[in-house]
Order: C-alpha cells, then sequence, then structure tokens
C-alpha cells in the first residue's frame, strides 16, 4: 500500500512539474502560433472598437471566436479605451498580443509588445472628415437610397445576400437604388475590406504615376535589392502579383502572410527581406506583402515620410468624400496597403464608382487617361484570373471564364466574403460585405447575376 501511495505522489509531483514547465514555456517563450492568435485578436478587437465604433465582447465572440482556429475560443481581451490599447491572452495568461489606436491611422498590431514608442507615431495634422452631413443622395450626401422594389426583394433574400451578410449595396448609372444591412451594421458602419484594399493600394500608386512621381516600369525599388535579382523587379511586376519573390499566402498557420501581420512591427520590411523564386514578370503568385511594399513606395514617393502617411486621406478620400475611410498603419508607421482599410459600405461604393468613371469623379481627372483600363486587363501569368492593377477577373471560387456574367466584370475581392463586382458597360455595380469564411460556400454571382437582370429587362 505504501508503495502504491509512493508512486502516485511521484506522478503527482511529476504532473506538477509538467504544468508548472508547460506555464513557464508558454509564459517565457509562447509558440507563433499562440502569437498569431493573440496578435490577431487584439488587432481585430481594437479596430472594431476604436474606428468602427463596436462593442468589443461582441467583436471578439463573433468575428473572432466564432469563425475562426478552436485555439481562439481560449482567448481573452482586455480593453484600456483611455490609452487606446487593446491586448489578448491565451488561457487568460499567456502570449500577449497587443495593439494600439492612433486616431487618423486607425489600430496597429505591436508585435514586440513596446506601446509606448508605438504611440509616438502620430497622425500630423487635423484629423481627416469623418461624416458627410448634407442629406443629398448618394454619392453626395447621406440621404436614403433611391429604392427600387425589384432590388430591394433580391436584397431581403438571405439565400442571395448569404450567411453573415453586413452590408449589399447596388448602384447603377451613378444612384444608389438599393442597399441592406446585417443586424447591428448600418449606413454609417465602417466595415474592414480586407484584401479590396488592395485594388485602393493601386490607385494611390496611379495617383502618383499621374502627379509624375512614379512610373509602373521603375525598377530597383529598395536598396536591399540593389544587389541581386531583386533590383529587376519593377512596380508594374508588383501591381499584377508577378514579383518573383517567394511568399506563403496561408491564413491557415503560422505563414509569411501571418507571420508579417502579426509578429512583425515593420511590414514592408518582412515583405521586401524575402527571396526571389522566379524571375520578375514570369508567375503569378497572390502575395498580400506585394501590396505592402506598393504601400510603401507610394509613401516612399514623397519627400517627408508625414505626407506619405496622410496621402490616400489627403488624396483619394477627401477628394471622393469617402469621409469613414481610415488606411490604418503598421507598428513603425508604413501604410498597411494589403488588408487594413476600414470604410463604410457606401463609402467603398464611391471607391468602386470612381473606378467605373475612369478614375474622373466631380469632373475631375484624379487617375491618369488608361490607367483604370490598365487596371481592369488580366495578365498572362495569371491565366487571365487576376489583373495588372490588383483586382480579379474571376469571381470567389471560381476559376477564369467559368462565369455567367459578362467577360468584362471586374472584382474587388477581400477575405471572409468582401466582394464588389463592377460590369462597365452596364454602369452596374454589387457590393457584398460580411463575415462569411470561404468553407461556406458562398458565392456572390447568383446576387449578381439577379441585379443584372433587373436591369437588362
Amino acid at each position: 500500500m505504501g508503495r502504491v501511495i509512493r508512486t502516485l505522489k511521484i506522478g503527482t509531483g511529476l504532473a506538477a512539474l509538467a504544468v508548472a514547465g508547460a506555464a513557464v514555456w508558454l509564459a517565457v517563450a509562447p509558440p507563433e502560433l499562440l502569437r498569431v492568435g493573440t496578435g490577431y485578436a487584439a488587432k481585430i478587437v481594437c479596430s472594431n472598437v476604436f474606428v468602427a465604433g463596436r462593442d468589443p465582447d461582441e467583436v471578439l465572440r463573433v468575428d473572432v471566436q466564432a469563425p475562426g482556429n478552436p485555439l481562439l475560443k481560449l482567448l481573452r481581451v482586455s480593453v484600456d479605451r483611455d490609452e487606446g490599447v487593446v491586448t489578448a491572452y491565451m488561457f487568460g495568461l499567456f502570449a500577449p498580443g497587443k495593439a494600439v489606436n492612433r486616431p487618423g491611422m486607425g489600430c496597429a498590431s505591436v508585435p514586440d509588445g513596446d506601446v509606448a514608442a508605438a504611440g509616438t507615431i502620430s497622425w500630423p495634422g487635423p484629423q481627416p472628415q469623418t461624416a458627410i452631413a448634407s442629406s443629398a443622395p448618394w454619392p453626395n450626401g447621406a440621404g436614403p437610397a433611391e429604392a427600387d422594389p425589384a432590388i430591394a426583394k433580391l436584397l431581403a433574400d438571405p439565400a442571395l445576400t448569404g450567411p453573415n451578410m453586413r452590408a449589399t449595396l447596388v448602384i447603377h448609372d451613378g444612384r444608389l437604388v438599393g442597399e441592406a444591412y446585417g443586424p447591428g451594421f448600418g449606413p454609417q458602419t465602417p466595415l474592414i475590406g480586407w484584401s479590396m484594399t488592395k485594388t485602393v493600394t493601386a490607385a494611390l500608386v496611379g495617383l502618383r504615376v499621374g502627379q509624375g512621381a512614379l512610373a509602373l516600369d521603375k525598377d530597383h525599388l529598395f536598396p536591399e535589392w540593389e544587389k541581386d535579382g531583386r533590383a529587376a523587379i519593377r512596380i508594374r511586376h508588383l501591381m499584377g502579383m508577378e514579383s518573383g519573390l517567394s511568399y506563403n499566402e496561408d491564413y491557415g498557420d503560422v505563414s509569411d502572410v501571418t507571420r508579417m501581420l502579426y509578429l512583425q512591427p515593420d511590414q514592408p520590411a518582412f515583405a521586401a527581406a524575402q527571396p526571389l523564386a522566379d524571375a520578375p514578370g514570369t508567375r503569378f503568385y497572390y502575395s498580400t506583402g506585394t501590396s505592402v511594399l506598393l504601400a510603401k513606395l507610394v509613401m516612399n514617393s514623397f519627400p517627408d515620410r508625414r505626407q506619405g502617411l496622410t496621402f490616400p486621406a489627403a488624396g483619394l478620400f477627401l477628394p471622393l468624400s469617402m469621409g469613414s475611410a481610415v488606411l490604418e498603419a503598421d507598428e513603425r508607421g508604413w501604410l498597411s496597403g494589403g488588408s487594413y482599410l476600414y470604410a463604410t459600405g457606401r463609402d467603398w461604393a464611391k471607391f468602386a464608382q470612381f473606378l467605373l468613371q475612369d478614375g474622373v469623379w466631380q469632373g475631375h481627372r484624379l487617375l491618369p487617361e488608361g490607367f483604370v483600363q490598365m487596371m481592369w486587363t488580366p495578365t498572362a501569368a495569371s491565366g487571365g484570373s487576376y489583373t495588372q492593377g490588383q483586382m480579379w477577373k474571376a469571381g470567389p471560387q471560381e476559376k477564369a471564364g467559368e462565369s455567367q456574367l459578362p467577360a468584362e466584370t471586374v472584382y474587388m475581392r477581400g477575405h471572409d466574403g468582401q466582394t464588389i463586382a463592377i460590369i462597365p458597360s452596364k454602369k452596374l455595380i454589387v457590393l457584398r460585405m460580411g463575415l462569411t469564411p470561404s468553407r461556406l460556400g458562398y458565392k456572390p454571382q447568383p446576387l449578381i447575376s439577379a441585379v443584372l437582370e433587373r436591369f437588362s429587362q
């Protein structure tokens, strides 16, 4: 009996040591996967609280935990509204991830934990506009949609708008003819575009091209590329996702994209450090790091980095009266041009209308002639599915040429079900945003087809 008791004591002691050892390991050197999880949670909660004005508990439950990895269920988040800091912990104790709100720049993940240093980077100058007071119809004011009963019926059909829809808008011939929102969301709610942000970054490049500060065939883009084959990479290659840089865009684990977004304080430095895997211009490979590099090139095109930081607001959002738009920056203050633009559905639609109008707004040409057509033109390396300007010719879950929609249809697309379809000859825009992981199988094409049929009668 005594031997059994001694064995149990030894076993209990070893188990306690194992638990203590695991706790020390998690506290001192938590695995990257846990750090990605807490970094992601802190960033998403921060942006939705301070930019979108949502409840943090709801954001944690609905946006972070519901659609993701089971480990995310173990996260706990605290929000310091006075300091603008969000902290997420695994098991309530380990692998802390932090994000900080910087007004005008939105929230930044702080992978190194130095919130004080991150907070020293601030918006230079007056804060961007946040609202439109006019009651005029869209796009000039905040007035109600010019409701089309047939469109309203389509937007009321959940089979067409899909699960977890947050905003669906239809623009025809420059008029907002229908809009619908999910519970808790409305015309004033800023929504993350995820990779739809890439198309906005491409337009920012176009603005600087038109101003003579950038050229699509410019090479020798970064000092660290001067001594190897990366010196041959041109802005044109980056625009079409044909840089040849090695990059892993898998969101299911710790990969280049999750490491860049949640473990690196300087996103473009990480993207620029990737080695060359293919000759520039020969292979299509979708990469958020590519768009981050484009955003840095836009900022570098100004003599003062502060001008580069404010350029999206001053050069694009203000002229288009996109008062809600916030293009967030990373911890070091570089624009996060691949993922993190927040704007209301109505303001996202303004940007799409701007493209539909060939880069002209209120009679003023902002993008050079031919630039939008270039943005819509598919690349050979992508097999026709991706364009020369950070857009898609193929809709979600389809290959180039499979769609029953007009061949001219072009898309902005983002993670978790963000899409804006533009059909130029029909002067038609169909926006659909939500929290709809691809595993749910939703495709916006039936909705777009139904809307198109309405205006083809």
